[in-house]
């Protein structure tokens, strides 16, 4: 087993690195940086001036010198100089990646005005006590443009405020699935088998933008609704209550849940029809005990690799919810850095991201190797 987790482990870290580094590709495109010169200089900066804001800063590499000096000299026009300027790919970005991880040596550069511009030298600090490699292997993600405050912290109170929706989802919507799916699965083609399985489908098939929509309107609003629950889940940030928070719980439970039953109604059926339970019938042994003893564990193993997949999918897909009900927690951060361009913020979110598919992808392995004692790792 533990040379199984060392395999995995080694796969997740180069699955990592190939998944960050698309994201580091894609968020420093140069249509990205161009705008982020552009939000934190002056949006009537010209190609010129954004190509030696974003030098200066150690997002690209330095423009041509001999072109810098034509411009500001007034041999070549603004259309001159932007044409012989590098939009394309650029070299600096594989040192970026390694600064942006902290293999390599964090960047120090002298700008045109003189003044130098160092990653690792926090403000008011002199640059000789800035250490040398400060990405994110030494806990340095970086500084938001959009909240003002390192990523890291920024992430930190988001991630705690979705992790308290993500485990009263998953305390609400696990134990109902496995419910309705086992009951569902025990006698299969009944009525009650067709009644749980119409209400699985139809959770399923219903978003969360239209699911929460519906219970705002049926159950928050003041002027047809029944006044039950909190339309905002603003409040659920400092003191979460029943009244605030139980509506963006549901909304996302009931998602998930519908699919998780029908994993595990299909995989009690199937077990339902193993030759060792119909022997266990003709011996005697009662229902219950069949179920319990003899059933359950065995139907359990393809829901346990669904409900595995619920943790990303929770960690991203509360987007919407977040949004609709204003509870300001990952999704929401997340929606914040992509429409505002927060560079910094975006590559920590999806690190976060990343990990955590990781990491759940390795429990779920795990557990499905203790569950099925069909499945070596030797």
């Amino acid at each position: 087993m533990g040379l199984f987790i060392l395999r995995r482990v080694g796969t997740m870290i180069l699955t990592a690195l190939c998944l960050t580094f698309i994201v580091f590709f894609l968020t420093n495109l140069y249509p990205n940086l161009e705008k982020l010169a552009k939000s934190e200089g002056n949006f009537r900066m010209t190609d010129v001036e954004v190509a030696t804001f974003l030098s200066s800063n150690g997002y690209r590499s330095p423009v041509d010198p001999e072109v810098l000096a034509a411009y500001r000299s007034g041999q070549m026009t603004q259309e001159e100089a932007s044409a012989q300027l590098n939009t394309g790919f650029d070299p600096r970005l594989l040192r970026n990646y390694a600064e942006w991880l902290g293999v390599a040596p964090g960047y120090v550069i002298e700008t045109p005005s003189g003044e130098v511009n160092a990653r690792c030298q926090a403000p008011g600090t002199a640059l000789e006590e800035a250490p040398r490699f400060c990405g994110i292997l030494q806990g340095k993600w970086g500084r938001s443009t959009v909240f003002k405050e390192p990523v890291g912290d920024v992430i930190g109170t988001r991630l705690a405020l979705t992790g308290r929706l993500m485990l009263w989802v998953m305390l609400l919507m696990v134990p109902a699935a496995l419910i309705v799916g086992v009951l569902a699965g025990m006698r299969e083609g009944s009525p009650l088998d067709r009644s749980l399985s119409t209400f699985s489908i139809a959770t399923t098939a219903t978003p969360e933008y239209v699911s929460g929509v519906i219970f705002i309107a049926v159950f928050t609003s003041s002027a047809v609704g029944l006044k039950w629950f909190k339309g905002s889940a603003t409040s659920a940030m400092e003191a979460p209550t029943f009244d605030n928070f139980f509506l963006p719980v549901l909304t996302i439970a009931l998602y998930g849940m519908g699919y998780i039953a029908r994993m595990t109604r299909a995989s009690m059926a199937e077990v339902m029809s193993a030759q060792y339970i119909r022997t266990a019938r003709l011996k005697g042994v009662s229902f219950s005990n069949i179920v319990l003893k003899h059933a359950l564990r065995n139907a359990l193993i393809a829901p346990f690799t669904v409900i595995m997949l619920q943790f990303p999918w929770l960690l991203n897909g509360v987007v919407i919810v977040e949004s609709l009900f204003n509870y300001k927690g990952f999704g929401w951060t997340l929606v914040q850095a992509a429409s505002n361009n927060d560079i910094e913020l975006l590559l920590g979110v999806s690190v976060v991201s990343v990990i955590v598919v990781l990491v759940t992808q390795l429990i779920s392995d795990i557990g499905y190797v203790y569950l099925n004692p069909r499945i070596s790792v030797t």
